[in-house]
């Protein structure tokens, strides 16, 4: 079996990393309920991975009276006074994998359809320079699931794509990075990825090391 370590490792943030996704549902239900509508967690799972504004036009269906900018641009600000006021829910393992990995030279992508402020918020909060390219929502034309993301990854990086692996947590995550080329391990959060194209899941990232990343290599030609 090989050694070698991906030419890059691209992450997720949100459900991957943070266990943001109740502060999101929780600025949904806010938003919604501000005017007078009535948003359920059924509703809230329907958007999980999704773009920010590709989200914006379902809360437009269901009452909230806004542009779509203006709509990202609050939410998003509900979402960082939670984590201000609650801090940075990390996913157990998962700094301690993302340090291995910068110890071993692995170059990292962030890939996130947050908007570049809410990323930035996440990134003060690791003690170490974790990734050498940042893409959010607010810097490509097409969100997950559409490859755009990752392509855009791998391209700010230099490398291949199909030398890389990603980590997603959502369904809408997987479809991206597995469209994109991208060796892709479905962590699961609060959906099932059952049914997602992953290369392989993981339950967690509790444990996981340099080396388990570097098995994925083996992967590649499946996910092809």
């Amino acid at each position: 079996m090989t050694t070698r370590l991906p030419a890059a490792v691209l992450w997720d943030m949100d459900g991957t990393l943070v266990d943001t996704e109740p502060y999101w549902m929780a600025a949904e239900e806010e938003l919604v309920g501000s005017f007078g509508g009535t948003w359920t967690h059924d509703d809230a799972l329907q958007l999980v991975g999704s773009g920010l504004w590709e989200s914006a036009a379902v809360f437009q269906q269901h009452g909230v009276d806004l542009d779509a900018d203006t709509i990202v641009a609050r939410l998003t600000e509900r979402v960082q006074q939670q984590l201000n006021e609650f801090g940075v829910p990390w996913r157990p393992g998962a700094r301690e994998l993302l340090e291995a990995l910068r110890e071993a030279s692995v170059p990292m992508a962030l890939v996130t359809m947050s908007i570049r402020s809410m990323a930035d918020d996440v990134i003060r909060q690791i003690p170490f320079a974790a990734f050498d390219a940042i893409v959010t929502g607010d810097s490509v034309e097409n969100a997950k699931p559409h490859p755009e993301p990752y392509l855009l990854a791998a391209a700010l990086l230099g490398v291949d794509i199909v030398d890389c692996v990603a980590f997603e947590d959502s369904p809408t995550g997987v479809a991206s990075a597995a469209a994109s080329g991208a060796v892709t391990v479905g962590v699961p959060n609060i959906l099932s990825l059952d049914d997602a194209p992953a290369t392989v899941l993981w339950s967690g990232l509790e444990g996981r090391s340099a080396a388990d990343v570097a098995a994925l290599t083996d992967l590649r030609k499946a996910s092809a």
